[in-house]
């Protein structure tokens, strides 16, 4: 049979529901589709690049420029002395500058920008500045900033019941500390903005951004002008991750600083190196904690301070911090708790958001918990997550005080666990083990339960316009921005569902401030929910007009027009959608429409840290086999096993995509994925050579991905549910299962102390760790 086209596919399938291509998969493959730096450049663009301190933390004394003034093709230099608004690009307090001014805070920060007629003679000028520092005192480890009660905002703490009281009565308690480190977005297009002046002081500005919003208020308020002054473009980006959230607003502003003042085209791109250096990254945590538990495993109380990186400003790490609060619990109820966390105020790079926002950090933790008491108790880790599962009436509210009303996780695991022959691999992996001295094998299964919304409520909503041409094709644009995880395909799909056409009649346009105002960040995994539901809502504006439009033709009842298969169904009648659009355009109906959504049910009271932060939740669970060479502490994974919840999903194959994709993601945070700074606060971990990031060798030989049934019991767009951010905690079952090949070293029953991520170093540190532990025991005279 011959192949369909991507065309005919995609007017063949139903459009909702249903595994479509990624509406722009043939342009990525074929190489047309348009990045920021695809866009023809106008005539006299200039390039920007821009000069980095090399002190963690001093004073500038002086800058001398004249040398960069006089590099071959420099147009123009500017500094914090050349902004004629604020200079400050923070998104929630401005404690940011675009330019230092002053004083530094850490090894990269951006101190002027250079301006020349090419890309390479901007960044060769750039170097070639002379800057004189009094050096200040630096902080570069968070620890050491805790012990200084150096915080960029003010301790949070969430105490529930009565956990001092409770961990004092357990019949058993630990007590440990833990660290897990932080992760660079690598996205594969950097960051990128295009600044181009238009008349009346006005400024166009393409953007690789998750927020164009924020983008207009931060240029606009840099350059002194009205928000109606600033348009921001964005059509795609080639990746995000958070890192494009507020992290983009400083190459906007410098962009648009230079072409204001030059009236000028500017284009700043830095290099993959200086991205880097200038970029925050995932927030990297420690923790100390302590935990009472009964003889069976069951979490009776517990206490964690989470002590954050949070960099030198507070950029996002308030709501990041907020949300590792919130997954404490995970899938597990938690009766007595105690939990702070603190933003440390270091000289590095100010962290940002991260693919799941504080959640994965905070949701960790309770897993290494739990698998420490497995440990401890001689039991299958998977048994006592098991029991401490969130369960019926008096075991379903979190410590945040929002009832869970849509559990699944029993369901889940239970069928994982089947699907998987968990318990038949796990006797098997046993019997290996026995038998290997030094190749061992681990396994584990861990579950996810993942809140949806933003924290803050007035980020949940959304805006859409769609058109509806006399040729019956329909155009969409919405405040979302895509990234590669294929919202526009998404947002496409319910216009065309709730259309009753073709997907193939459908296009998304590029998000854009002068089309949709006041848009919240592409984040929070929120895209399809709210842009979804207000596309949806502009949609069925039209449909309704339509219907009253043809019921009065045909004297029927509005309600009984039916739209679907490309027609409109008045009765017996079936017109086809194109000439029913035409009809009522020349009996000037009004065939296009605004669209807006606000999520319902949501609370959220900062100062007691209590509410309904979230819409629903998001359920998932994962198993991972791994096989580590105890002499090197390499590994590899060879099996998993992935079963995730998306409610009744829109579109199968993206989902399926973005829950493998979030799973090596997640793995590589913990296992590979090492930042490391040195003595004098520079990262060495700057560039593809030496930050290692997951690659095709690293998936696992076999890898079973199926999507949990399970219709949203929210009314959500479609009943389906957020695939964006959770799957990424799917990941934990790599690291988890390194733990539990490390204890095959010794007697089954080690908790060993393996650090993530979980580098081969790590390993080997945790292998020695309980080796030593045996020796010990060994040695210990018996009764």
């Amino acid at each position: 049979m011959k192949a369909q086209s991507f065309t005919q596919a995609r007017q063949a399938a139903p459009a909702a529901h249903h595994g479509h291509p990624h509406e722009s998969a043939r342009l990525h493959v074929a190489g047309e589709a348009t990045y920021v730096d695809d866009i023809r450049e106008l005539a006299g663009t200039a390039h920007a690049a821009l000069g980095l301190s090399t002190q963690a933390h001093a004073r500038i004394v002086a800058i001398e420029l004249d040398a960069v003034r006089a590099m071959p093709g420099v147009i123009a230099v500017f500094t914090a002395a050349d902004i004629p608004g604020t200079n400050d690009c923070g998104p929630i307090i401005h404690d940011d500058p675009i330019l230092a001014d002053g004083v530094v805070h850490y090894v990269g920060q951006p101190l002027f920008a250079v301006v020349a007629d090419s890309h390479e003679h901007a960044r060769r000028a750039a170097r070639r500045a002379k800057v004189s520092y009094e050096p200040l005192p630096a902080v570069l480890d968070p620890l050491q900033a805790k012990a200084q009660n150096s915080f960029v905002l003010p301790p949070m703490q969430l105490v529930r019941g009565e956990p001092a009281a409770r961990l004092a009565a357990a019949p058993r308690r630990l007590r440990g500390s833990w660290q897990v480190g932080g992760q660079e977005q690598f996205y594969l297009e950097g960051q990128i903005s295009y600044a181009v002046p238009r008349e009346d002081g006005c400024i166009h500005l393409w953007c690789s951004t998750q927020h164009p919003t924020e983008m207009q208020h931060v240029v606009s308020h840099a350059l002194g002008l009205a928000a109606n002054q600033v348009v921001v473009e964005m059509r795609r980006m080639g990746g995000g991750f958070g890192g494009k959230e507020s992290q983009s607003a400083l190459f906007a502003c410098v962009a648009a600083l230079a072409a204001a003042r030059l009236r000028r085209p500017v284009k700043l791109r830095p290099d993959r190196d200086d991205d880097f250096m200038i970029t925050g990254k995932r927030h990297d945590f420690h923790y100390e904690y302590e935990v009472g538990f009964d003889d069976e495993g069951r979490i009776l109380a517990a206490r964690i301070e989470m002590v954050a990186r949070a960099g030198f400003s507070a950029d996002l790490s308030g709501p990041v911090a907020t949300r590792a609060i919130c997954h404490f619990d995970n899938a597990y109820y938690l009766a007595d708790v105690d939990i702070r966390a603190l933003c440390a105020r270091t000289n590095t790079q100010s962290n940002t958001a991260f693919r799941g926002f504080g959640g994965p950090q905070g949701a960790v933790a309770i897993e290494y918990i739990i698998d420490s008491i497995a440990r401890e108790l001689g039991r299958d880790a998977l048994d006592v997550r098991k029991l401490n599962f969130y369960g019926g009436a008096g075991r379903d509210l979190t410590p945040y005080g929002q009832r869970v009303e849509d559990n699944v996780i029993h369901e889940l695991v239970a069928e994982l666990e089947a699907d998987s022959a968990y318990r038949e691999r796990r006797r098997a992996i046993t019997a290996y083990n026995a038998g290997s001295p030094v190749l061992k094998k681990g396994l584990a299964l861990t579950p996810v339960k993942f809140g949806i919304s933003f924290n803050v409520a007035h980020y949940n909503q959304a805006g859409a316009l769609v058109h509806v041409y006399t040729d019956g094709s329909v155009l969409v644009n919405h405040g979302g921005t895509e990234m590669g995880q294929g919202l526009n395909t998404k947002v496409c799909q319910v216009v065309a569902h709730t259309l009753g056409i073709a997907l193939a009649q459908v296009r998304a346009t590029a998000a854009d401030t002068s089309k949709v105002a006041n848009t919240s960040a592409t984040a929070a995994s929120t895209g399809a929910d709210l842009n979804g539901k207000a596309a949806e809502d502009a949609a069925r504006r039209i449909r309704q007009r339509l219907a009253d439009f043809v019921a009065q033709r045909h004297g029927i009842d509005a309600d009984a027009v039916r739209f679907a298969d490309d027609h409109v169904h008045a009765g017996a009648v079936a017109i086809p959608f194109a000439e029913c659009v035409q009809q009522a355009y020349q009996a000037r109906v009004q065939l296009w429409s605004e669209g807006f959504y606000t999520t319902p049910g949501l609370s959220w009271d900062r100062s007691t840290l209590t509410g309904r932060p979230f819409y629903y939740f998001a359920y998932g669970a994962a198993v991972a086999e791994v096989l580590v060479d105890t002499l090197t502490g390499e590994w590899r994974l060879l099996r998993a096993d992935l079963l995730h919840d998306a409610g009744n999903s829109i579109n199968p194959a993206i989902d399926v995509g973005q829950v493998e994709g979030a799973f090596i993601q997640g793995m590589g945070w913990l296992t590979m994925e090492e930042l490391w700074w040195n003595k004098d606060g520079r990262l060495m971990t700057h560039a593809p050579s030496t930050y290692k990031i997951p690659a095709a060798h690293d998936c696992p030989a076999e890898f079973h991905t199926r999507l949990f049934r399970n219709s949203n019991h929210e009314e959500t767009i479609l009943r389906s549910k957020a695939v964006g951010e959770p799957p990424l905690l799917l990941g934990f079952a790599v690291l988890f299962a390194l733990r539990d090949a490390v204890t095959a070293v010794g007697d089954g029953r080690s908790a060993p102390p393996l650090r993530a991520p979980a580098t081969p170093e790590a390993i080997l540190d945790a292998i020695d760790a309980v080796r030593a532990a045996c020796a010990h025991t060994a040695a210990e005279p018996q009764p």
